[in-house]
């Protein structure tokens, strides 16, 4: 890697003079009475005539605006400062209720008084991502979608029409745009230092967002329009993201910042300011702070492994800068394999942890929702945070000197490492799938608990007396799984009875605890999981539609509230239960079988691949009809016996012709 005390900035010369120098050229001096009216609302005329276009098109003139604007921006910085706390909150803080997050614009104030470049870059940091999502909200007064990118929500129709197409002009120069200042991105990125950020921007777009307020106010007033606020993301299941332990860690922590050679020494600051965050509970703050470090800090690895130095640097306007989602790519621009993967794959955990906790759709995509000001900052939870902290600390013993072996072998850092080499994805498709089987799987073993009708009261029923076709499909059923015991483990049988001996939830656990390499799954196996989950999602379904079903009948049986009929349909339902399950574990083994083999099945010719594809459907197209035949409106349960021997008769073929199983021959 590069030497980090060798790197003085991140920053390209042209954007490193825009933000550090181009704003302080221009010596003049604004009162701030020339922007700011008697009763405390921005005269934003004397603020957009600050703006400079281009004589040519009339297009935005960023170099001159920003130069222009810079002796306005410190005047409002001086301006703030001059005031106390309450002056602040009584002239200003109705302002900011329109962004939803008044608190965090009342804490970028504090931050304007404090001499900490660290916190002035994290306060912008947070008020870029919450006044992109109020601005998102104003949106949505007028348009549908709104768009994802904040350079493109700037730009929109539906701003200028409620703020102005001047009004946002103005905030283009601080934000949004590659050609101005830009601040939010360089930022989040990890390419600023904390002194490189002047505490007059973050003033400025403080005081930008309260004149926003206003115009905003005036706009509802006339058109009796009313802002919905979106509601925030909100992570469930907190459990599943649990991979590190607690933070036991932090102990030593910053003796490894200073020490590891992944760390930038001008990004120190920013590491010790997130660590003092997550012991002070500010988890919010702590992981943003950390992710934009662990992106320069992967970023300066990505230009080391693949041998381009000049991507460290932020790029120009004209292209595009070197993040995340480019660094964890299996291809450069050019098609060449990125080299960076190659080294995080030993051990695997740090691109699957990456992917996990950044880019998967189903993931938490922490960086996403927290730039975008997607995720409430005040509850932000500790065990996101904690894994944020503890995968930053492995990756920084991971990338130390050989002279930090005693560090390394700290009795709290060991468990830390080896939980980081037995990390597993948790959000790759193929992940989720397995999690899928094994609760389809436990609600299938909750069958048997089901209250059924005494078997003397059955027998008085005429003409149930037997199910022989449904016997005729459990003898099919063991035949398929005799076919199957070459493809499982050794001793997974535990007793004469085929069915219940094989057809387990112990056997499903123990295949689905196979590690699979889910990085960079190619197209064919991603559209096989596609299909094996909504095969998986059928069946959970008809397992919770036949225990809702049981139970009712169950109780309408017991009442005698039945007609006769119904008596005789509760019955029916009762035989096909005795084939169903063994059908739909068999299913859910045929689907965890292919999941740790799926890469194996599609590297067949694409005529097998296809066949195999279309088998596939088919049982799909099986599960479906299972779900409308076992629904309360439809209860057909005579029809699920000849449906399920056609399905079987297909797995029995597939097996048959070895282009299911061919995969698994040894």
């Amino acid at each position: 890697m590069a030497l980090p005390d060798l790197v003085t900035t991140c920053l390209s010369q042209p954007v490193h003079y825009a933000i550090c120098k181009l704003g302080f050229e221009k010596k003049d001096t604004h009162d701030i009475d020339n922007i700011l009216s008697e009763n405390g609302e921005v005269c934003w005329q004397a603020v957009t005539e600050h703006v400079c276009y281009l004589e040519s098109d009339q297009s935005m003139d960023y170099i001159k605006s920003i130069r222009s604007l810079g002796p306005v921006c410190e005047s409002v910085n001086s301006y703030f400062k001059s005031l106390t706390k309450e002056q602040f909150v009584i002239q200003y803080a109705s302002w900011f209720h329109w962004t939803n997050c008044t608190e965090v614009f009342l804490e970028v104030f504090d931050v304007l008084q404090s001499t900490q470049t660290t916190e002035v870059a994290l306060g912008l940091m947070k008020l870029t991502s919450c006044l992109e999502r109020a601005l998102g909200d104003v949106y949505l007064l007028k348009g549908n979608d709104c768009p994802f990118l904040l350079r493109d929500l700037l730009a929109s129709e539906q701003l200028a029409d409620v703020f102005g197409q001047a009004v946002m002009n103005v905030l283009r120069v601080f934000i949004g745009s590659p050609h101005g200042l830009n601040l939010r991105n360089v930022l989040w990125h990890g390419f600023a230092s904390p002194q490189e950020i002047p505490a007059k921007y973050c003033a400025m777009l403080l005081f930008l967002t309260a004149g926003l307020g206003q115009l905003l106010q005036t706009y509802l007033l006339q058109t009796k329009g009313v802002l919905v606020h979106r509601p925030y993301v909100v992570f469930i299941s907190l459990e599943e993201l649990d991979a590190f332990p607690g933070n036991e860690i932090l102990s030593i922590a910053e003796e490894l910042v200073k020490l590891s050679s992944f760390v930038l020494k001008i990004m120190l600051p920013f590491w010790i300011a997130a660590l003092t965050a997550f012991k002070q509970s500010r988890y919010a703050d702590s992981v943003i702070l950390l992710l934009p470090q662990l992106e320069v800090g992967l970023r300066m690895l990505f230009i080391t492994t693949n041998k381009c130095p000049n991507r460290l640097l932020t790029a120009e306007s004209s292209a595009l800068y070197t993040t995340f989602d480019e660094m964890l790519a299996k291809h450069l621009d050019d098609e060449v394999i990125n080299q960076l993967p190659v080294v995080l794959e030993e051990p695997a955990m740090e691109s699957d942890f990456l992917w996990d906790f950044l880019n998967y759709q189903e993931g938490p995509r922490i960086r996403d929702h927290l730039s975008h000001g997607e995720i409430n900052l005040e509850t932000f939870p500790r065990e996101i945070a904690n894994q944020i902290v503890g995968f930053a600390i492995s990756i920084l013993c991971r990338f130390s000197d050989e002279n930090m072996f005693s560090l390394k072998e700290h009795m709290v850092i060991k468990p830390l490492m080896n939980c980081a080499s037995c990390y597993q994805s948790r959000f790759h498709p193929i992940s989720r799938l397995k999690k899928q089987v094994l609760e389809c799987m436990k609600s299938i073993h909750l069958w048997p608990e089901l209250t059924t009708v005494p078997e003397e009261q059955v027998e008085k029923i005429k003409g149930l007396e037997g199910n022989a076709k449904g016997n005729t499909l459990i003898l099919m059923i063991s035949e398929i799984i005799s076919q199957l015991q070459h493809c499982m483990p050794q001793n997974c049988c535990t007793s004469d009875d085929p069915i219940n001996g094989v057809l387990t939830e112990r056997l499903l656990v123990e295949l689905c605890d196979t590690r699979i390499c889910t990085l960079y799954s190619p197209r064919p196996v991603l559209e096989v999981v596609v299909v094996l989950r909504k095969i998986s999602a059928q069946c959970h379904q008809v397992s919770q539609q036949v225990i809702a079903g049981a139970g009712l009948r169950h109780t309408q049986w017991f009442n005698k509230t039945l007609r006769s009929r119904q008596r005789l349909n509760y019955q029916r339902m009762l035989n096909s239960i005795k084939f169903l399950s063994p059908v739909l574990r068999l299913i859910l083994l045929l689907i965890t079988l292919e999941v740790v083999s799926v890469h194996s099945v599609c590297k067949k010719n694409p005529f097998d691949y296809q066949q195999y594809l279309k088998f596939l459907k088919s049982v799909l197209q099986y599960t479906e009809n299972l779900v409308s035949y076992t629904s309360p409106e439809k209860n057909k349960w005579d029809e699920t016996t000849e449906l399920t021997k056609n399905t079987l008769i297909k797995i029995r073929k597939i097996s048959d012709r070895k282009l299911m199983l061919m995969h698994l021959a040894t």
